[in-house]
């Protein structure tokens, strides 16, 4: 082998440490931005505020009745269940509340939540109007009874 050969050879190998470095680097990074969602609670609302989680199918609201105090802030943190492929509505689902000016929308396979303090007792209907036949669907509306 000649000595151009050599330094060639030489010359080539010294990325191969770097290459693999990088390419553990970019992979760790792309698996720590998948896991993480996973385990990062997000914050749970202002403080005092009562917590509803509310998953959203084909097959209806998971949740039928809430109950809430009057004055006291209540989070509801839908979601939906479907994905895009749902010929219905695309996969979004809805929480409305019209009485309260309420109306989150989540995206499919996706979380999203609203704040609100019912103001007095009283017995609201929501309702999802965005998929699966809409407010006509008896699995797609619930009440949220609020008390004193």
């Amino acid at each position: 082998m000649t000595k151009l050969m050599k330094g060639k050879r030489a010359r080539r190998g010294r990325w191969k440490p770097w290459a693999y470095l990088l390419i553990v680097a970019v992979a760790g990074a792309g698996a720590g931005w998948l896991v993480v969602p996973a385990f990062w609670d997000g914050g749970s609302g202002p403080t005092g505020a009562n917590v509803v989680e509310i998953k959203g199918t084909m097959g209806g609201f998971s949740t039928e009745v809430i109950r809430a105090k009057a004055g006291r802030p209540l989070t509801v943190r839908l979601t939906s269940v479907d994905t895009r492929f749902h010929t219905d509505g695309g996969g979004k689902h809805q929480f409305a509340i019209d009485a309260l000016g309420v109306n989150i929308i989540a995206p499919p396979e996706g979380t999203r939540e609203a704040t609100f303090t019912p103001p007095g007792p009283g017995v609201y209907e929501y309702y999802c109007d965005v998929c699966c036949g809409g407010r006509a669907n008896p699995t797609m509306q619930g009440k949220l009874i609020v008390e004193s």
